[in-house]
């Protein structure tokens, strides 16, 4: 199947792509976007892998599925377009970032700025029905995003793996300890953030502590 996605990547699921299961998945998203509004634009599902090519990811956050509002979702995980307001997670993100490393809160809540330093923002579902979050969940995805993190944790080493909250968390049996970091805590949303675990992680001062450990250039976060 010619899927129009990044070469590199490509070149390591191509054989995915051949898959009965990714030949129903992209029958069913066609046709969602045919009859619904959907999320993010079609031009833009596979966007963190086209500006994060395979050997250039040096962290991967994982979330769940995209934002189901219009104008947020553009293909990257937590991440809004310019000028959308920050969603209650990202802004926590942000200041968990603040408080780690003393960086300053961004001005927009675009996070192209990571992706193209290497962090593979992968949602578990890449496509969602506007206005309906999760779905998406179940027309096969999952399949596939956990194909890219078993490639990305066999085929690489020294990454960092960011699981936030159970779902995410629950990813972590596919990535071997011994070659690669792996942070895990609860979600950065305001329910789960609130009671306790999110603020003072240190996810992001770690992340890039291994990096520089590893001669590997940090994160601008």
């Amino acid at each position: 199947m010619n899927v129009k996605i990044e070469p590199s990547w490509h070149e390591r699921l191509n054989g995915e792509f051949e898959k009965q299961y990714f030949h129903t998945l992209t029958d069913i998203v066609r046709q969602e976007y045919r009859n619904y509004t959907c999320y993010p634009p079609a031009r833009l599902v596979f966007n963190a892998f086209n500006l994060c090519p395979f050997d250039k990811v040096k962290v991967v956050i994982i979330g769940q599925d995209p934002y189901h509002e219009p104008g947020q979702a553009h293909g990257l995980s937590f991440s809004v377009m310019d000028g959308v307001p920050f969603p209650p997670s990202l802004q926590n993100i942000f200041r968990e970032i603040n408080s780690d490393t003393g960086a300053d809160i961004p001005v927009t809540g675009n996070l192209t700025r990571w992706a193209q330093q290497g962090v593979l923002l992968l949602n578990a579902t890449l496509t969602v029905r506007a206005h309906q979050a999760n779905s998406h969940s179940r027309v096969g995805w999952t399949a596939f995003t956990d194909a890219v993190i078993r490639c990305l944790a066999e085929e690489r080493e020294r990454l960092v793996f960011m699981l936030w909250g159970g779902y995410a968390r629950g990813k972590a049996y596919m990535i071997d300890h011994n070659k690669h970091l792996v942070l895990e805590s609860v979600h950065p949303s305001p329910l789960s953030a609130n009671r306790g675990g999110w603020f003072g992680n240190h996810h992001f001062s770690r992340c890039n502590e291994y990096l520089i450990n590893n001669g590997i250039e940090p994160i601008q976060w």
